[in-house]
């Protein structure tokens, strides 16, 4: 048995490790981590630009002598768009104490495993703006979202279709992932917005039958006589569809695309002509356009402190995650912990960025809670 003599030394000891860990973690800065597929083909695109985004307000704010005297640095981890590796980079970040926050996590079926495991709120460790617009994940514990929710991003789609007098309404949507809670939930926002819906179709997720379940489903758009397609599915699964659906007379329907789709693999697919015209739902402000100051500071951040990357909403996004997690860091005083990390975020109130406002407490966590729809132009390019 172990004596009280020896125990308390083994405190001190204990005590002296711990407080020489937080001074070296002091010392190295402040570490927040990303976990965002950069290798995988469906998610390079906007995990490279969150991570600029994000870089490019850290290289900002640390230049301005950074958070308390403290360097901000970034750790990204590649979790190749797989839910388990998601899930397992996280604990392993979790289970290092510098880590003291994450911001910009990409991978739908990951997100949705942390939070249905509630691992942010077991480990204490707030979980920044993730590329995510499913209430059922954003709103798990210690998740604090800034991009509006999938269900905003449908319930516009469906105001504009009414707006346009939408006559023959056709919901393609997808077996997994967010399709068998957002395609239901279109056709409520279509009953909602007054839209008559003329047919509801699922393409099945099994990569044995894509070929089958794209061709079914553009037979099924065209019988239906539709004159508009909102399209809830992402990925191969939309580009898929669209490249089948423009290629018979039934592509003359008007395509409304959720956030999730990309316009430039879109425009890969079926080049700019067929493209054109088709709508495309956006939970971010537009980050091509300087009207509001959040974009403008935006675009003078990035034009010093990543001038060879473009704009777009990806970066924009990453920026604002940043924005968001200096401002915890920044009240969480001059030592932050992942405690009062999360505590400064749940005292944010109506935080404004800059004319888009957030609102943080512990009863809520809501974001921008905007949508706009943009249009593909002639060029190729989002126009609103």
């Amino acid at each position: 048995m172990t004596t009280p003599g020896i125990r308390a030394p083994a405190r001190a000891i204990a005590g002296f490790l711990l407080a020489l860990a937080s001074l070296t973690c002091a010392a190295q800065g402040l570490l927040l981590a990303q976990v965002a597929s950069l290798r995988n083909p469906a998610s390079a695109v906007n995990a490279h630009g969150m991570k600029v985004g994000i870089q490019a307000y850290f290289d900002q704010v640390n230049a301005q002598g950074g958070v308390h005297g403290q360097k901000v640095l970034l750790r990204h981890e590649d979790d190749e768009l797989a839910a388990p590796k998601m899930v397992a980079l996280a604990k392993q970040l979790a289970g290092d104490p510098k880590v003291l926050a994450f911001v910009g996590f990409l991978n739908s079926g990951g997100l949705a495993e942390l939070a249905k495991s509630n691992m942010p709120g077991q480990t204490g460790i707030a979980m920044i703006a993730p590329l995510q617009g499913e209430k059922a994940i954003v709103g798990a514990p210690n998740f604090f979202p800034f991009r509006s929710g999938y269900t905003d991003e449908l319930r516009a789609i469906m105001r504009e279709a009414r707006q346009t007098e939408r006559k023959r309404v056709v919901i393609v949507s997808i077996n997994f992932a967010f399709g068998p809670t957002m395609g239901p939930y279109a056709a409520e926002a279509a009953k909602a917005a007054g839209v008559p819906v003329a047919a509801r179709l699922t393409l099945d997720g099994d990569p044995a039958k894509f070929e089958a379940t794209i061709d079914a489903a553009v037979e099924a758009t065209a019988n239906a006589q539709a004159d508009a397609v909102v399209l809830v599915a992402a990925g191969r699964y939309a580009t898929g569809y669209i490249r089948a659906l423009k290629s018979t007379p039934a592509g003359r329907a008007q395509v409304y695309a959720m956030s999730v789709v990309l316009p430039e693999d879109v425009v890969k697919a079926v080049g700019v002509d067929a493209a054109r015209g088709m709508v495309f739902a956006q939970p971010m402000p537009f980050p091509y356009s300087a009207a509001l100051p959040l974009v403008a500071d935006y675009q003078q951040t990035m034009k010093k402190y990543a001038a060879n990357e473009p704009l777009g909403y990806a970066s924009l996004e990453g920026y604002v995650g940043a924005r968001v997690a200096v401002e915890a860091l920044r009240r969480a005083g001059p030592n932050p912990t992942r405690d009062k990390i999360v505590q400064a975020l749940h005292a944010f109130g109506e935080f404004n960025l800059g004319g888009v406002y957030l609102h943080y407490s512990p009863r809520q966590r809501s974001g921008w809670g905007q949508v706009e729809l943009t249009i593909l132009g002639a060029q190729g390019k989002l126009i609103r």
